[in-house]
């Protein structure tokens, strides 16, 4: 169970850096979390990493480059804290990190590229929206054409005040079988 964490850097409209912190699963390639800032530092990734481990668990390891984010003390201890080792990729390797590199293509090719952003609240949500179509509908051809997370479309299932409401609320005009069909006495 492998997440990798790593940074992209986009520029607002007006040529503001940005810094936008990845998560990714690298065994299911769905994106865990996309957290625009103006600065990201350790603390930050330590925020971000603690929010998605508490939606999916926490990971025997976190792969990434060796930015100071991702190195500083703090972030390596409460990593070990929580018991999730550190992978670390070789400076000017990234053929050990062709995934993230692809997916990087991705966000910049299909989202980044074609987005012009005037805020960081505006990147924020369009980034979110792009996110949830990437995991859910987007097919990926190393799964087979398949979306990594996708929506699972279930039948209504009775809810909680169904059963209790219909038993003590029944509806006492509720048409029977009869009901739209006339009879035979009122048709002659």
């Amino acid at each position: 169970h492998v997440w990798r964490c790593y940074l992209v850097k986009p520029m607002t409209h007006y040529g503001r850096a940005l810094r936008i912190l990845v998560v990714i699963d690298e065994y299911t390639r769905e994106c865990l979390w996309l957290r625009w800032a103006r600065r990201l530092g350790s603390l930050q990734v330590i925020e971000v990493l603690a929010d998605v481990m508490l939606a999916r668990g926490i990971p025997e390891h976190i792969r990434s480059d060796n930015g100071p984010e991702f190195i500083a003390k703090e972030l390596r201890k409460w990593l070990g804290n929580v018991g999730t080792r550190t992978l670390y990729i070789e400076p000017g390797s990234p053929w050990e990190n062709g995934y993230c590199e692809s997916f990087n293509g991705k966000l910049r090719d299909e989202f980044l590229n074609g987005e012009i952003f005037y805020s960081l609240k505006e990147a924020q949500i369009l980034t979110e929206r792009w996110r949830a179509e990437y995991n859910t509908e987007r097919p990926h051809s190393a799964l087979g054409y398949k979306p990594p997370a996708p929506q699972a479309i279930l039948p209504k299932q009775q809810g909680h005040g169904d059963v209790e409401n219909k038993q003590r609320f029944p509806h006492l005009h509720t048409p029977g079988d009869d009901y739209g069909k006339m009879s035979n006495k009122a048709l002659h």
